[in-house]
């Protein structure tokens, strides 16, 4: 278990990424769901030991990786946005130099570690290809592989499919389901879908705060005969905003298709929707921006 409590951290321009963060994270797939600045990154980062925050704190079963931070990084794999290589190393010798990095001196064991999960992430064939040579969708199952090295117990995955092509995206996805099964895995995205396909859990940060959390099928069904949708003229778009809780907008055969959040139909051009958890994101974004 993963718990973090009235995390907050402000940088020193003023800027308060965190607010009062508290989040309850069990094994399984979590997703973390926010617009780019809502804090995602910063909070990844107090949690992997990168950062130390102004104030709260985190615990993993009995180690308090603010204190700890050592004991936690035995037992973490970490994914960040962007990772750094050597270009013109081969996959299988970048990973082995991870392996010793991570502690595992022993030459036989680290070989079948390395081997093992070359395999898993589907880059066997190309381990003796430099990483320069790489797909984006191929470094991200490299930086799968580098962060499955020792067995870790947590794992925090930052923006992953961000840039990957569909297919390369559900090969990667497929990936995170098989290992996030017996450990604590942190989805970290703007991307709804990912979180609906993968996660048992999800909660939204908005301005550095949580604001809604759940399961997300549960979180699904209480918009359920509050979300209408209508077709408009592009022009009357803004005329739609000031008189509805427009929460989300898209172009559709040359008409403008709104998607409005409210408790009774709002107009006779209105029809009932079943909302999905894209929805329910907008939604939750636009009252905390109204809030």
């Amino acid at each position: 278990m993963l718990r973090i409590e009235n995390l907050t951290h402000r940088y020193a321009n003023g800027v308060v990424a965190l607010d009062n963060v508290s989040l309850d994270i069990g094994t399984g797939m979590f997703g973390l769901l926010g617009p780019n600045g809502a804090g995602k990154s910063t909070l990844m980062r107090v949690v992997s030991t990168l950062q130390t925050p102004t104030s709260g704190s985190v615990q993993f079963g009995d180690i308090d990786v603010i204190k700890q931070p050592e004991l936690l990084r035995r037992t973490l794999g970490y994914l960040p946005q962007d990772f750094g290589v050597y270009p013109r190393v081969t996959a299988e010798a970048m990973l082995d130099h991870l392996a010793v990095l991570k502690g595992i001196v022993n030459t036989k064991e680290r070989r079948e570690a390395v081997h093992g999960l070359l395999n898993q992430v589907n880059l066997w064939n190309v381990r003796k290809k430099a990483i320069a040579g790489f797909s984006g969708g191929m470094r991200q199952r490299f930086g799968i592989a580098q962060a499955l090295l020792g067995q870790p117990k947590l794992i925090i995955v930052d923006e992953p499919t961000a840039g990957l092509d569909p297919e390369e995206r559900n090969r990667f996805l497929n990936l995170l389901a098989a290992i996030g099964e017996d450990v604590v895995v942190i989805l970290s995205t703007h991307i709804v879908e990912d979180v609906a396909q993968l996660c048992r859990t999800m909660a939204i940060l908005a301005g550095g705060k949580v604001v809604r959390q759940g399961a997300p099928e549960a979180l699904r069904q209480s918009l359920q005969g509050k979300v209408w949708r209508a077709a408009i003229a592009r022009e009357a778009l803004d005329d739609a905003k000031q008189r509805y809780t427009v929460i989300s907008e898209r172009l559709f055969a040359g008409r403008t298709m709104i998607h409005v959040f409210a408790d009774l139909q709002p107009g006779p051009d209105f029809s009932a929707v079943e909302g999905g958890l894209e929805d329910l994101y907008f939604s939750t974004l636009a009252a905390a921006r109204a809030a």
